[in-house]
């Protein structure tokens, strides 16, 4: 079998809010029928809604020490990167080994992950990271950076309505209509597409921007009004249909234009993001000055820096009559679903990169290249060694 001869483990995530888990009862049967041993951590799957006792008819061994799940495991199966581990009382790098596997969402091109990166590589621990699963057509089923996203595009509406002192949809009442809300969603990747879908959902009036031609087209197909702004294609579109930064006087352009349409909104998403890069700065103070005082803006690129330069990663504030929120890790906020998703992502990667209980950490396969991040004590990621050069240069 596929697994046989691996032990597999399942930790509590230690990062603050995080609810969801990396694998589901449904996810760990899978393992065990493939032949693997798992080990889950008491209580890992309480905030997806997963008790003990589900793990345990999948055929898991329920482990009450952090340190035994680490200690015992071929195969660390996370959610989030390694942080210090309270209950543990080290960081969980410290307890993992030599030749173990990590696979993880474990971003290492932030600049933020940097030292959790090189301690992995000096442990001799190979490292897989689930954000950089290439966007082809035999990778879907593993893309769990879509799924993520489709999560955050989802509530950041939900988080901007609730932020609103207004109705979205328009409301008939026997004085007349009180007119719908107007959104601006700015990138419209996966993210901005699921909150283009769901403001349009919820009845609001919906406006969108990206620097590439196709993701208008689709914004557009989902009943977005797109604001014209041409960028050459070669300039805007990178690897895998993702946008390319820009020079930045193409970002001042774009500000000019977003000004006008920013000024008549209610509620403004910002999505856009460059791989493995910082985010850029699309909605200035300046901006904000002249946005309807109980506007709102959901910057949900904050993770890599923010779209909006007055964002405050993790904060809810106002800014000169306006709401601005930095919602962080919004994928822990709806843990069942995104949960759900997550484990079937990893669960088809662990499938993919194993065989005959062995893992496959070869370069010339596509998949295994682009989201390897450590091996034989050296960081391998492309992207990662981009982003600590530049750090270093700065």
């Amino acid at each position: 079998m596929k697994l046989e001869g691996l032990t597999v483990g399942i930790p509590k995530e230690v990062m603050e809010g995080e609810n969801r888990v990396a694998a589901t009862p449904e996810t760990v049967k899978e393992m065990v029928e493939n032949g693997a041993k798992v080990l889950v951590e008491k209580g890992a799957g309480i905030g997806a809604l997963y008790d003990d006792d589900q793990y345990r008819e999948a055929g898991a061994e329920i482990i009450p020490d952090p340190s035994e799940i680490f200690g015992n495991s071929d195969i660390v199966l996370k959610v989030k990167e390694p942080l210090y581990n309270e209950k543990a009382g080290k960081s969980e790098e410290e307890l993992l080994s030599e030749k173990q596997v990590l696979i993880s969402f474990l971003h290492p091109a932030n600049p933020s992950n940097h030292d959790t990166v090189r301690k992995l590589a000096q442990r001799g621990v190979i490292s897989f990271t689930m954000d950089s699963i290439p966007r082809i057509s035999r990778a879907q089923k593993m893309d769990a950076l879509t799924s993520m996203s489709t999560v955050a595009g989802y509530k950041s509406v939900i988080i901007a309505a609730n932020n609103l002192s207004k109705f979205v949809p328009k409301i008939p009442i026997a004085a007349g209509n009180i007119e719908q809300a107007q959104f601006l969603v700015v990138g419209t990747g996966v993210v901005g597409l699921q909150a283009v879908s769901n403001a349009k959902r919820l009845g609001a009036k919906v406006k969108s921007i990206d620097i590439r031609p196709e993701a208008n087209e689709q914004a557009k197909s989902l009943g977005a009004e797109t604001i014209p702004f041409d960028v050459p294609e070669e300039l805007a579109v990178g690897e895998g249909g993702y946008a390319r930064r820009l020079p930045e006087e193409w970002y001042e352009r774009e500000r000019e234009v977003l000004m006008d349409h920013i000024k008549e909104s209610d509620a403004v998403i910002t999505t856009a993001l460059i791989p493995g890069e910082k985010s850029p700065v699309l909605i200035t103070e300046d901006m904000i000055s002249e946005m309807k005082k109980g506007s709102v803006i959901v910057d949900v690129s904050i993770d890599q820096g923010g779209n909006c330069e007055v964002t405050k990663g993790g904060e809810l504030y106002e800014y000169k009559g306006v709401k601005i929120c930095g919602p962080k890790n919004i994928p822990a906020s709806v843990a069942s679903d995104a949960t759900n998703m997550y484990a079937r992502n990893l669960w088809n990667f662990l499938d993919y990169i194993v065989e005959d209980g062995k893992v496959n950490t070869e370069s010339e396969d596509e998949i295994i290249e682009k989201s390897i991040v450590t091996k034989d004590n050296e960081i391998v990621h492309e992207g990662t060694l981009l982003a600590m050069e530049s750090s270093e240069e700065e």
